[in-house]
């Protein structure tokens, strides 16, 4: 057995009784393991063994009420732009690669052939049960990925603008958005730039009392100019704070390995001294080690 960690049996129930069937099962030293439904996500380092970890959650799931259909696999990418792909380990190859899950009832399609996560960031679970406690009226989600934070922000009554710069995962946001009957009036959907859109909405008056600022640690925009977190954080929050209201709360997120929640929270004091923030804990099933740094901005 490796030095794995796996969620307890009531954990997986009690998610199951939450409406929820989307959540890590396992973290281990170049690994972990999820469950998106009937599905079971292994991803790890090349050099990890995919037959020994198949073997824990086989090992896990003989102990469960739940046993997946099939099992995918995918390899961990060290630079941007590798293949990491999943392939079936086993189940059938005939069953469509998307598929339905639940998290606190809502509704998200998940596709196993989409790369580097299937739709779905199980971590920020509960930033969006925070984000459904705030109430907020006016939501931007910005790198807004399949629109799991507008969905949350929509289904309390949020109007709601996803930005992200692919067209294909817009397409999969309105498709939550139908899968949870949530009409797409005041609700919209821009396949643009992320910056060069906050400077527009700036320019329009625009403003909002939640805010989602979650960037890539690395990526390419529109105009083929490259955007570094460590290099470019700083302005982006700018531009991000100029879209604030009064009250207004900011999640800060990032999976950039260097950064840890102390040092978004030292960029932030820069622009906004007076600034207080809120650190929602990591869900149960990471074990106190979410694969992101969060932290909430209340300006």
């Amino acid at each position: 057995m490796s030095a794995a960690c796996w969620i307890e049996q009531n954990l997986a129930a009690a998610f199951e009784l939450e409406s929820t069937t989307a959540f890590r099962l396992a973290t281990g030293p170049g690994f972990w393991v999820e469950r998106y439904g009937l599905t079971a996500l292994i991803s790890h380092r090349p050099e990890i063994p995919s037959t020994q970890i198949l073997a824990e959650l086989l090992a896990w799931t003989a102990q469960s009420t739940w046993s997946p259909s099939r099992i995918f696999c995918r390899q961990l990418v060290r630079s941007p732009g590798e293949k990491d792909t999943p392939v079936l380990l086993e189940g059938d190859p005939s069953t469509p690669t998307r598929e339905v899950v639940m998290e606190n009832g809502l509704l998200f399609e998940v596709d196993f052939q989409s790369g580097y996560n299937p739709g779905l960031f199980c971590d920020q679970r509960a930033n969006r049960v925070y984000l459904r406690e705030l109430h907020p009226k006016r939501v931007l989600n910005t790198f807004a990925h399949t629109g799991a934070f507008s969905v949350t922000a929509a289904s309390v009554g949020a109007e709601t603008i996803s930005v992200d710069i692919s067209k294909s995962f817009l397409q999969r946001a309105r498709r939550n958005f139908e899968l949870n009957a949530l009409p797409l009036e005041n609700h919209r959907f821009v396949a643009e730039d992320v910056p060069t859109y906050l400077r527009r909405l700036a320019k329009r008056g625009e403003a909002f009392d939640a805010i989602i600022l979650d960037p890539p640690t690395f990526g390419r925009g529109g105009t083929g100019k490259t955007f570094r977190i460590e290099r470019d954080f700083p302005d982006l929050l700018a531009e991000t704070l100029n879209l604030a209201r009064p009250g207004a709360a900011i999640l800060l997120s990032t999976n950039f390995s260097e950064w840890h929640a102390d040092d978004l929270a030292t960029e932030a004091l820069r622009l906004a001294p007076a600034a207080s923030f809120q650190k929602i804990p990591a869900p149960p099933d990471f074990f106190g080690n979410p694969p992101s740094a969060t932290l909430w901005l209340h300006v």
